[in-house]
């Protein structure tokens, strides 16, 4: 561990554009907002740089943590807290992610929110965002990371219902805020139930207690941290059955849902069970369920994309599906894997919620689908980003989410706790992702125009295009999203790049490699226990080729079929409307899981809250009301006595002195 003096200006720089936004931004002009706002996370993404160099050049990689104390935050007998922040590899890939990505998005909104009222409010509240969200990855306790993962909801809140005026976008944000603290219930008492246990909330204290002692914390207590955990990780990352929240955070600016999507807010649940790998370890009841939650989301909101029509909502039913990819990998042991597909999926992910952000800000307001079309001519860069964007995601050989989504379909059939059920729901949701893109693609891309814009005339003459900043960073993004699956190319490719001679290009999972000293030594066997530390799986032979050549074919079968029933033609969901009218309306719906919660949960709560007020609280209330009245009678009584005139006073205090000697005289 090496001490260093600059590591808490990552998350201050934000923090300090936040507070001159938010003092004194409304004041200024929108350039100085914009320099403000863009410079601080550029200049916190430099001083990760720095951090990742200087990782880089220790040469032993179990010695590569950074680290700042910067003073004792909680003293209270054994309850003792440091405000310390450490950047060790797994910390590292996050800040240069929340901090890349989200310096692109910043310099995007530049463009798409320059004629909003409230433009120094936004950049506030977006720096103030990636201050939480570095705090949450930077802290080197447990405690201190809940501080930042409060405070993304806090943002998520201020962000999602940013255009409060409208009732619906306020509730959405409500929404947002109120499911999250559901799930942080239980990541606070798996919280309370670790300092029980360990008497320390410090991730290399908890950590090396359980490698000089794995048999210190029993299987069943492991078992409930781990749940509870994931509990506050299915809120956070939006996984069944607390997911519902992040569909309707589509309400809020097109950017925003960017930055929570890709950079932010739903990686953290992730990040947090990668981080706490130590405690999964020694429960493969925790690792099953999220693994198996994982998977059931990933497979569930696949099939709801499939019949959305606002681009933000594919998309954001999208980003579901691909968290549950994330947890299937860290729930059977695959935390390089899990943590390799967060990165990729930053990049096409944040590229295909700005390239709709394009399209919705040419088409002034439009998202439903099928009233876009014929944009190639007009968008030129949008269209082509755009389209890598969805091969990325659908899983193109030789594009970044081509290496990672493979490898996490292969570790959830051979990982330490994969299982063949946790392959085909992978498998199958790959095709699903295909099909609900493509669909996309081919309805909002291709073909004629089919919408109208400002003064209504039809056709594609009146698009607003894009501006020289959001330019920039979709093609920046799109170049990530090509590139970026290199630094982590899986295993299984070392004995191609033997025949191909290709040695120093393939088979070099660089990735996994860098967040070794964080997960344990790789496996190189089949299945087996993964320990007290755990380590990410390398399993070998022709399986894994079996395994990526059926899921090639069968994608290929899923674009076969989105060409042949959308391409050109934005009425095709007609086929499934006349076939599976009742399905299609279902998946429409969206299950109507939104109206179950609200009958089970939400009216219940209402009624309830309703009767307390009614009943109980008026009860109380008036109890408390004749005390109140006894008290102003008792006073008014008196108050005659209380008259100013110093005779009254004098006669009082005599007749009282009388009555006092002549009680002494009787007793």
């Amino acid at each position: 561990m090496t001490e260093i003096n600059y590591l808490f200006l990552i998350p201050l720089l934000p923090l300090l554009g936040f507070l001159f936004n938010g003092l004194i931004g409304r004041n200024t002009s929108n350039k100085l907002v914009s320099l403000v706002g863009c410079l601080a996370p550029v200049a916190s993404f430099a001083v990760a740089l720095i951090g990742f160099q200087q990782l880089v050049g220790i040469s032993t990689p179990s010695a590569r943590i950074l680290h700042q104390e910067l003073y004792e935050w909680i003293g209270s007998g054994i309850f003792n807290i440091k405000f310390s922040l450490i950047l060790d590899p797994l910390s590292v890939v996050m800040a240069l992610i929340i901090t890349g990505i989200g310096s692109l998005i910043h310099l995007y909104s530049t463009g798409y929110m320059h004629e909003d009222k409230s433009y120094a409010r936004y950049f506030a509240y977006l720096n103030l965002f990636l201050f939480f969200m570095l705090v949450l990855v930077l802290a080197d306790n447990l405690l201190l990371l809940f501080v930042g993962w409060e405070g993304v909801g806090l943002c998520s809140y201020l962000l999602i219902g940013f255009w409060f005026d409208d009732l619906d976008k306020a509730g959405a944000g409500r929404k947002a805020f109120i499911v999250n603290r559901i799930g942080d219930l239980g990541f606070f008492i798996g919280m309370a139930l670790l300092f029980w246990l360990f008497k320390t909330l410090n991730f290399g204290e908890i950590r090396n207690a359980i490698a000089q002692n794995p048999a210190m914390i029993g299987a069943g207590t492991a078992t409930a941290i781990g749940i509870l955990l994931f509990i506050g990780a299915a809120g956070k990352s939006s996984q069944i059955p607390l997911y519902v929240w992040l569909p309707d955070a589509m309400a809020g600016p097109t950017p925003v849902s960017a930055l929570i999507h890709a950079a932010t807010m739903v990686t953290a649940g992730v990040y947090m069970v990668a981080r706490m790998n130590c405690i999964y370890a020694l429960s493969p009841v925790a690792t099953g369920l999220v693994a198996f939650i994982g998977a059931l989301t990933v497979f569930y909101a696949a099939t709801i994309s499939l019949a959305q029509n606002d681009i933000k909502k594919v998309l954001a039913y999208s980003t579901i599906s691909q968290l549950g990819y994330m947890f299937v990998a860290v729930g059977v042991g695959a935390y390089a894997a899990g943590i390799f597909h967060l990165m990729t999926h930053a990049f096409f992910k944040a590229l295909l919620f700005l390239g709709a952000g394009a399209v919705i800000h040419a088409l002034a307001g439009e998202q439903d689908i099928r009233r876009m079309g014929g944009l190639r001519e007009k968008l030129p860069v949008t269209y082509w980003t755009f389209f890598i964007g969805v091969m990325a995601i659908v899983g193109c050989p030789f594009l970044s989410g081509f290496f990672s989504k493979d490898e996490i379909i292969w570790y959830a059939y051979a990982g330490p706790h994969g299982h063949w059920l946790l392959w085909l729901l992978a498998v199958a949701s790959a095709v699903l992702t295909m099909f609900y893109m493509m669909r996309l693609w081919f309805v909002a891309f291709t073909g004629e125009y089919r919408g109208s814009v400002d003064s209504g005339e039809p056709g594609a003459n009146h698009l607003h295009p894009p501006s020289g900043w959001m330019k920039f960073a979709l093609i920046i993004l799109a170049a990530g999203s090509v590139l970026s699956g290199y630094v982590g190319i899986p295993h299984m490719w070392k004995s191609l790049a033997g025949v191909l001679g290709l040695q120093n290009l393939l088979g070099h999972n660089h990735f996994e490699k860098f967040l070794q000293p964080v997960f344990g030594t790789p496996l190189l066997s089949g299945r087996a226990s993964m320990g007290a530390v755990p380590g990410a799986f390398v399993p070998t032979g022709l399986n894994n080729w079996s395994s990526m050549i059926i899921t090639l074919n069968l994608l290929v079968v899923g674009l076969v079929m989105a060409w042949a029933i959308y391409f050109r033609r934005p009425e095709g969901d007609e086929t499934f409307q006349k076939s599976l009218p009742g399905l299609w309306r279902l998946l429409q719906d969206k299950y109507r899981i939104d109206e179950v919660y609200g009958l089970i949960f939400v009216k219940p709560l209402i009624a309830t809250g309703k009767f307390l007020d009614q009943r109980i609280d008026m009860g109380i209330t008036a109890v408390t009301d004749f005390f109140g009245y006894c008290s102003y009678l008792f006073g008014r009584g008196f108050r005659s006595i209380q008259d100013g005139h110093m005779q009254t006073y004098i006669m009082a205090m005599t007749l009282g002195l009388i009555i006092f000697v002549l009680l002494m005289a009787i007793i």
